[in-house]
């Protein structure tokens, strides 16, 4: 199993926040990455680093991020012998990718015949999240169908479907279908799915199969990695893990509500995700 953390995106909500705060409270966070930026005792993504590595479920780990971030990147990697970062070769938010095609650079990078799992490098999950029970949920729809993917779900509030892909699942909790940001009314879902997602080594080649379909479309039609999810839906069977809750770091206030989540209320530092 390899590891990719998207890691390429430029944090302009975050930044603008920042700018905006007249407080002096986060000034140190300006010009940060958003995977880099402190929660509680580390980096966000020291959190994943740490959880993969600990749980030994992955034996390499792929940070995508940009040419403008790369030299901080490289400098929090020198820590992790297991951790390679790729730029994508982009140095403001219009020249960018798109994290599907950012996903592909990491595979070919790779030049993998493995799964893969994908992970947001603005997310993290609360303190029942486990990697060792996905691995072997992922490993128990392997052995019912070989070309299986994974992905995660979580019960989001009325008011908030919104905001967030919706899966849509049946008895088995496979998912038939991913709506798009709906209206309450238009799902009776509350399945929101955040960026993390266990890959079959069989679904990788569709990436480039998606980005053919995509490549003359705008980069909000092959940006959000959930994108290619709900494309794959009909094409490789794709099951549900249930987790209570996420923390999406997209904005100052989002990042304050994560950042005291660490600090106060995590229990155990040590053997969290793992």
């Amino acid at each position: 199993m390899k590891a990719v953390i998207l890691a390429a995106g430029y944090g302009t909500r975050l930044q603008r926040d920042v700018v905006a705060d007249n407080s002096g409270r986060f000034a140190h966070l300006a010009g940060v990455a958003k995977p880099l930026l402190p929660v509680g005792r580390c980096a966000l993504i020291s959190h994943w680093v740490n959880g993969l590595t600990a749980s030994g479920w992955v034996d390499s780990i792929c940070v995508v991020t940009n040419d403008l971030y790369r030299a901080a990147f490289e400098e929090w990697a020198t820590h992790f012998p297991n951790v390679k970062i790729v730029s994508d070769g982009t140095r403001s938010n219009d020249e960018r990718l798109g994290a599907i095609a950012c996903l592909q650079l990491a595979v070919k990078h790779f030049k993998t015949d493995d799964h893969v799992v994908v992970i947001g490098g603005d997310t993290l999950f609360k303190e029942d999240f486990s990697l060792h029970k996905v691995r072997e949920q992922f490993a128990d729809v392997q052995t019912k169908h070989g070309e299986a993917c994974l992905v995660l779900s979580y019960r989001c509030k009325d008011e908030e479907t919104h905001k967030y892909g919706i899966l849509e699942v049946d008895g088995d909790l496979r998912v038939h279908c991913m709506k798009e940001k709906p209206r309450s009314s238009e799902t009776e879902s509350r399945r929101a799915c955040p960026c993390f997602y266990v890959f079959s080594k069989t679904s990788l080649p569709m990436l480039d199969m998606f980005l053919e379909e995509k490549k003359n479309a705008p980069i909000e039609e092959k940006d959000a990695p959930g994108i290619f999810v709900s494309w794959l839906i009909s094409r490789k069977p794709v099951y549900v893990h249930e987790i209570s809750g996420r923390f999406d770091v997209g904005n100052l206030p989002s990042y304050v509500e994560c950042d005291l989540y660490f600090k106060e209320k995590l229990q155990d530092v040590e053997s969290y995700m793992v």
